[in-house]
């Protein structure tokens, strides 16, 4: 991944670091079955800039990790018996990463929007009765909010899961297929 970077973002790119970037499978299989004598400079940086690779900034990468960790601490808590000290960790690092990787005004924006204060209510007052030492009360709430917070989404996750081929099957039975359509039609935006 290193070497991705930089050959993207050097200017005088060559063969060399290209083969130690195909050795880490960063392309397509297709791209691997060329000799290294058949990819000119040029090539070589087209198929760099032609790779969708995400750039993520400091600040997001830091957001991602805090929010990894988040999710893990509160999953360990859960784990635990509803232990009140990993969950509270666990909500203080989610917000933190979330508002690491979004950026502070998109998440006060998105929580403070007039038609989700009763789902931001329920989702911060979890939060809140958690870190006062009522972890299942507080993790009740914040499960109740976070699924009002992200209704919008869940068609789009619903689409993405049925394409999947193992799981779009499981999805297809008939006790799971009439819940998962229930869940899958909101109309309301996030």
């Amino acid at each position: 991944m290193f070497f991705a970077w930089e050959l993207h973002n050097r200017e005088s790119a060559s063969v060399r670091h290209f083969s130690r970037l195909k050795n880490l499978y960063v392309f397509p299989v297709s791209w691997r079955s060329h000799t290294l004598s058949s990819f000119t400079h040029q090539s070589v940086k087209q198929l760099i800039h032609n790779t969708n690779m995400i750039s993520l900034t400091d600040s997001q990468k830091i957001g991602m990790g805090l929010t990894g960790f988040g999710v893990f601490f509160l999953f360990f808590g859960m784990i635990l018996f509803f232990d009140k000290a990993l969950l509270a960790i666990g909500n203080i690092l989610f917000v933190a990463g979330l508002s690491f990787v979004i950026g502070l005004e998109r998440t006060f924006r998105f929580f403070f929007q007039r038609h989700k204060m009763k789902a931001t209510g329920f989702f911060l007052g979890g939060v809140f009765v958690v870190l006062i030492g009522w972890p299942i009360v507080g993790v009740v709430l914040e499960v109740y909010g976070f699924f009002l917070l992200f209704r919008g989404f869940f068609p789009v996750a619903v689409g993405f899961i049925r394409r999947v081929p193992i799981l779009g099957s499981l999805l297809n039975l008939p006790g799971i297929s009439g819940l998962v359509d229930k869940v899958g039609e909101s109309n309301t935006m996030v």
